[in-house]
């Protein structure tokens, strides 16, 4: 019996100087919790794809709302799609006719200035495509996104018609949640996230290359290319 209970004494006190050392070790070299990675998994929605072609798709939705103005919820029935500017015919489309255009679906990581990425699958039409329904006219060179919450961010049109840039409207198989910018949002491949606009109800077409938008005023690199 006493032999007992010193067997468990000695197993309690070593799990107590374990948890020791282990709370010392993390406080050491992780002073604080990695929030990404602790939360992926309860990041995922219901019926979210996990995986495509062998390889691992992480939760379409970020580990934190980044937006200026909090998550924009657009009511579908009203919202319309402007197509502005140098365009040979200023049109609005309504959300079921974008996506009755062609369809294209590329896995593509986003990388946030913030530190952390998200390789997702995404879903949606050429901005191309949407461009061509109004015209562009010759001498356009840059194309501006107008979002909901007043939000503004700008591509070249060359890198909108070489890497063939869509503008996405599901993500991991189910349609864009607010979170994420439903119901349109630019996936800009190779450029860092607030180049990604999101609840997108505009697209200017202009002649500006300088215009800057709402992080690019406020000292974000126009070009924003992600880094090898």
């Amino acid at each position: 019996m006493y032999k007992s209970r010193l067997l468990a004494v000695l197993a309690l006190v070593a799990v107590i100087v374990g948890g020791i050392v282990a709370l010392n070790i993390y406080s050491n070299n992780n002073p604080k919790p990695d929030v990404v990675s602790k939360a992926t998994m309860d990041r995922y929605q219901e019926n979210e794809i996990r995986e495509y072609q062998g390889a691992n798709l992480d939760p379409a939705i970020g580990p934190r709302d980044n937006s200026i103005k909090g998550i924009q919820y657009v009511e579908i029935d009203s919202y319309r799609l402007k197509i502005t500017g140098l365009v040979e015919e200023q049109i609005k489309l309504a959300y079921e006719e974008v996506l009755s255009l062609d369809s294209y679906e590329r896995k593509i990581t986003l990388y946030c200035v913030e530190g952390w990425d998200a390789t997702v699958l995404w879903k949606g039409v050429l901005l191309k495509d949407i461009m061509d329904l109004a015209g562009i006219k010759p001498g356009a060179n840059t194309v501006i996104f107008h979002s909901v919450d007043g939000y503004t961010t700008s591509l070249p049109l060359e890198t909108i018609l070489s890497k063939e840039l869509i503008l996405a409207y599901d993500a991991n198989g189910l349609p864009l949640p607010a979170q994420l910018g439903y119901p349109f949002m630019v996936v800009a491949e190779d450029k860092l996230g607030y180049k990604w606009a999101r609840w997108v109800n505009e697209i200017e077409v202009s002649d500006d290359p300088s215009y800057l938008g709402y992080w690019e005023q406020r000292g974000y690199n126009n070009d924003a290319t992600v880094l090898p």
